[in-house]
Order: C-alpha cells, then structure tokens, then sequence
C-alpha cells in the first residue's frame, strides 16, 4: 500500500478548504459526524474571535467512503467557509473588473512581509489569507481521520494546557483527568490555574494585547518499535517534533522531559527498565517516563508526551508599529479580525498533527490494504516483543 498522506488546499476567506487524504486501509469505519466533533472542539476555547461562532464547522465526506467504511482510496473533505458571501468579490477565482483595496500594512509577526517577497506580490492579501491558521481547520479533519484509525489499534491522544501567559497550571502526577480537561474554557485541569488564565485573557483583550502559552499532548496505548533510529528523517520524536512546530505560532517543542532535563544529572534524567511482566497489555515498562515514550526516535511503550510552546498571536487589536508595503513609510500595522488567545485551540490542532504522524507510523510499521489485514499484522508482531529467551 502507499503511504500515509495529505494535501489541503484554500484559503482563509475563499469558498472552502479542501482535503484529500490517501493511503487509509479499506474497512475503517469513518462518518463526517465523527471528524465534526474534533472541528468543533478547534473552534472552542476561552479567547477567540467571533469567527469561531460564525463558522460552525462542518466536514463533507465526498469520495472515498461509502456506506460507512473506506475503500482504500483516496479520501477527499470539504469545509465551507460561512464568510464566504462576505468576501466573494474580494476573494472570487475569476478575474476581477473592479478596483482591488490591496492590503499593504504589514504585521510584525506574520508571514505578510516574507510571503510578499518571496512571491512578489504588492497586495499582502495573497500571503495572509493562506498563511492564516485557517487552514488548521483542515489539518484537524485529517488528524480526526487518523484518529479514527489508531483507535482501531487501542492509542488514544489528548492534549491540555499547560500555561497561558504569566500562568502556569501545577505538574500533574501521572495522566491529566481528560474530562476535568474539556470541561474548562481554557482546557486546563486544574480548577484555579484556569480561572487565573481566563482572568489574564480578559486582561490582555482590555489593553488590545495577546497571550501565547504551553499546551502539551498525551498519546497512549503506542506500541513498542514505531519510528527507527536507522536515519534522521525515520525518527519518531524529530517527525513528531516537525508537526507540532509547524502549527502557526508555536515557537519550540518539547518531547518528555525536554529542556528540564538539561538541569540533572543522568542518574536522574532517564527510565529505569523494570522487570518483564504483562502490565495494561505490555511486557516492558519503565519506573519514569522522562523520554516521553521515545529512545532513539523509536516509541518504547509509554505514553508519548509532546510540548509545544506558542507564541501570542501577532494580530492586536492595538497595532504594533510597522511600515506600508508600497511607501515603506512607518504606520501601524494592519488589523483583521484576531483571537486574544488560541492556546486551547493549538492544543487541538496538536492532537491532529501527532495522530497524523502516529497513522502514518503504525501504517508503516505495520502495513495492510485493508484494516483487518492491518490488524492481523499488528497483533502478530504484539507476540513477538516479549523478552527473548536464548533458545527462541
């Protein structure tokens, strides 16, 4: 079979955005309500613009699928864009007669400035509309997708929030309790860390400023062996490490431990390996899980941990200083329609990448044009990973 991919296509205020996702094994169970649930889970959060409400993203399974089940061919989604008659003339495919209101403030931040170079266009319009996190929306579709699949397989992911600005929620000992996660408006745990954070939201919106923050994501369930240590672009934690930074605005990744571990000595840094024994379906297990789930870009059977820091959003309602595209002259920056903060939204979208690379990984590993051909292959080779005794 071919490999696990995706390609997305549109634009932040265009008629739609669109997916075409290949290489899923025939069988999987797989409903537009299904993917519905992550879209609208993207949409959430303390601190979005009013687009959000707008919206109500939607995913329509056009080929692919039927009755239910894929075919093991390629997948193809459309979300509508419910801007879309707002912009029409701004936004439309044919050429237009009339006089076009380019956008030529620049916004420290974004990719205005870089994109317009490196295309050599004078209307910054063409850079922001596909350089918006918009096109997340389409990211989380396929991750749900992929979501679907590894559930197949017993991985479940979840993500949280770790801080938001100035405001960090206390370590949790062992999992973070999911539903208390999406319960909150932030997707914080933690009871008073998420008041303080919806606090310090309301607090950057009264003075026209934004908040970044941490969000981390848990995958369980992940067997032994996906990913190799063989060459660099095989390795599980850089691929993992590449999805999350490329989710707009996140700024570093961390995988287990990261950064802390920079602080303790090896004694203290990494997983003791306990004795063999069955334990929630695995043979191995470890006293820590410092790693993250991951050795040598290889998944060792704990939960693999993920961090992504994301920086605030580089659109404010009070604009930074910049200067005008055309003239060069100082100004300040152009406005457009902006969340305060979208830290519990990135950590959705992370899900997405990390269910997409995990898909992509146990398809790899495994292989199989149908799922049940894939679950063969699978649970023969969860027989082969126990301790090896010298006569097997």
């Amino acid at each position: 079979m071919t490999s696990l991919r995706f390609l997305t296509a549109g634009e932040s205020h265009g008629q739609a955005l669109t997916v075409i996702v290949e290489g899923l094994p025939a069988g999987l169970p797989l409903t537009a309500e299904y993917i519905d649930r992550d879209l609208r889970r993207r949409q959430g959060g303390y601190g979005r613009s009013r687009r959000q409400q707008i919206e109500e993203d939607h995913a329509e399974l056009l080929a692919g699928v039927r009755h239910g089940l894929t075919l093991g061919s390629p997948v193809s989604l459309l979300i509508r864009n419910r801007v879309w008659e707002e912009w029409r003339e701004v936004m439309q495919v044919e050429p237009y007669q009339g006089r076009v209101t380019k956008v030529t403030r620049l916004r420290p931040g974004h990719a205005d400035l870089v994109g317009a170079m490196k295309y050599g266009f004078d209307d910054a319009r063409n850079v922001l509309e596909r350089a918006s996190a918009r096109e997340t929306a389409a990211r989380v579709a396929v991750g749900a997708v992929c979501r679907r699949l590894l559930e197949e397989f017993g991985i479940a992911v979840h993500s949280h929030t770790v801080a938001i600005g100035p405001v960090e929620a206390p370590p949790w000992e062992g999992e973070p309790d999911w539903e208390a996660v999406e319960a909150s408006p932030v997707r914080c745990a933690d009871p008073a860390a998420s008041e303080a954070m919806v606090k310090a939201i309301d607090a950057a919106r009264e003075a026209g400023d934004t908040l970044g923050g941490v969000f981390e994501v848990w995958a369980t369930g992940v067997p032994i062996g996906l990913g190799s240590y063989v060459h660099w672009d095989r390795k599980l934690d850089g691929r993992l490490a590449q999805a999350v930074m490329s989710i707009h605005a996140v700024k570093g990744v961390e995988i287990g431990g990261g950064f802390a571990l920079t602080r303790v000595p090896g004694s203290q840094a990494h997983d003791v390996i306990l004795p063999p024994g069955e334990w929630r379906g695995r043979p191995w297990r470890r006293a820590t899980n410092r790693a993250g789930g991951l050795e040598g870009g290889v998944s060792n059977g704990e939960p693999i941990v993920v961090r992504g820091a994301l920086k605030p959003i580089a659109t404010l309602s009070n604009p930074l200083p910049s200067v005008d595209l055309h003239t060069a002259q100082e100004i300040r920056a152009h406005y457009e329609r902006s969340d305060v903060c979208t830290v519990p939204a990135a950590g959705v979208i992370a899900e997405a990448m990390v269910c997409i690379v995990l898909a992509q990984a146990l398809l790899e590993k495994f292989g199989g044009d149908s799922l049940d051909e894939t679950k063969r292959n699978y649970e023969s080779y969860l027989r082969t990973v126990g301790p090896r005794h010298p006569l097997d």
